[in-house]
């Protein structure tokens, strides 16, 4: 029986994401409407969504969509690909099949749970790479590299980074991921802020474009702000490991949702269009808060993000906000609707809460955030 802890963003957001007036620690960029997305249809995938029949679709993805995925990489093609029911489910079934009991994996820490916790309920024993606030969040390339043992079979890193923005130079991560070849240890990079990268940082090269055992996993539900599909894949050149999540794939969702992989396609055909969107909302939003901190000084330091859309500021602990993040939290939500994440949520003590730069809303819920602090 496989024994896992609560998912406690998951349950954090069950209790709130419905029942408040503002997300404001969303990390999803605002949604497409339907009808927005539906006008960036070519013609092709217009014929496709007038025609859909709502019968099962192939297992591992429609071919035209993964070969659509597969066009995101330098050295990959469609059989590369895996396509999933969102990035939860690609994670889960990587990690089951791929893990066994002793196997050594590192994870970049605070971040997305289910990155340590399903291999650590698969067997493994999980070492978490601290991001470091004095070092700006940065990537200890150097001390991760140190981290590996024999047993090391995976270094998983989420680039760029939520909750804190971190993002490595191209260098460093050339770096880390020749350091992994070397160490026979396979990269798993979670890209699904990839493309959301500020103030002209490089994009970085995908992981699985960097060695053929690495595994890249991305999702429609960020940078390309379609969560509502819930479309997510694996990409990797190890068709191994394609091969053998497709089977746990058999006793999961089986196959994804005939509408979700046409309106995907579509999303991703006109992706300069999709992802130019979201770098606008993410960069008005970001210019926002770089006068917001400032003005604010005196309840919240930061460090300033380098890609993706969250942020992680600390609570002044002689400030109006207070020194517990969960505390404030919970007064805010409770006396304004705006809703942000606590630390305590990421397992990462309780000084810093999770701010989402993707919604449109944002200026809004900043403004009763200010309510609370001139309280």
């Amino acid at each position: 029986m496989v024994r896992i802890a609560d998912f406690a963003l998951e349950r954090y957001f069950a209790r709130w994401e419905f029942a408040v007036e503002h997300v404001a620690c969303a990390s999803d960029v605002e949604g497409w409407s339907m009808a927005e997305l539906l006008e960036l249809a070519d013609d092709e995938t217009r014929a496709m969504w007038s025609d859909l029949r709502l019968g099962y679709t192939e297992s591992t993805g429609h071919p035209l969509l993964r070969r659509e995925i597969a066009s995101l990489y330098e050295s990959l093609e469609a059989d590369d690909v895996l396509v999933f029911a969102g990035a939860e489910e690609a994670i889960f079934c990587l990690f089951m099949t791929q893990v066994r009991e002793g196997d050594h994996v590192t994870v970049t820490w605070p971040g997305y749970q289910s990155l340590y916790e399903v291999a650590r309920s698969a067997g493994a024993r999980v070492s978490l790479h601290a991001l470091r606030e004095d070092d700006g969040w940065s990537l200890d390339v150097d001390r991760l590299i140190a981290s590996f043992r024999p047993e090391t079979r995976f270094v998983v890193v989420n680039a760029p980074h939520q909750p804190t923005g971190m993002l490595p130079t191209v260098g460093e991560w050339r770096r880390l991921a020749a350091a992994c070849t070397d160490a026979g240890v396979r990269l798993v990079a979670d890209e699904v802020y990839r493309f959301l990268e500020h103030d002209g940082a490089e994009t970085l090269p995908a992981g699985a474009d960097l060695d053929e055992r690495n595994i890249s996993i991305g999702v429609m539900s960020k940078s390309f702000a379609m969560a509502g599909l819930r479309i997510g894949w694996l990409a990797t050149r190890d068709r191994s490991v394609l091969d053998a999540c497709a089977r746990l794939k058999d006793y999961t969702t089986i196959c994804s949702a005939a509408p979700s992989e046409v309106l995907a396609l579509i999303g991703l055909r006109a992706r300069e269009r999709v992802l130019a969107r979201s770098r606008d909302i993410v960069s008005a939003n970001l210019a926002l808060l770089d006068a917001w901190f400032e003005r604010r000084s005196n309840a919240f330091s930061w460090v300033r993000p380098r890609g993706g859309s969250t942020a992680f500021p600390r609570l002044v602990s002689s400030g109006p906000a207070g020194g517990s993040a969960a505390r404030f939290c919970a007064r805010l939500v409770e006396s304004t609707g705006v809703l942000l994440m606590p630390s305590s949520t990421f397992g990462f003590g309780d000084a810093h809460v999770r701010m989402g730069l993707g919604r449109t809303d944002l200026p809004a819920a900043l403004g009763k955030l200010e309510e609370v602090l001139d309280g």
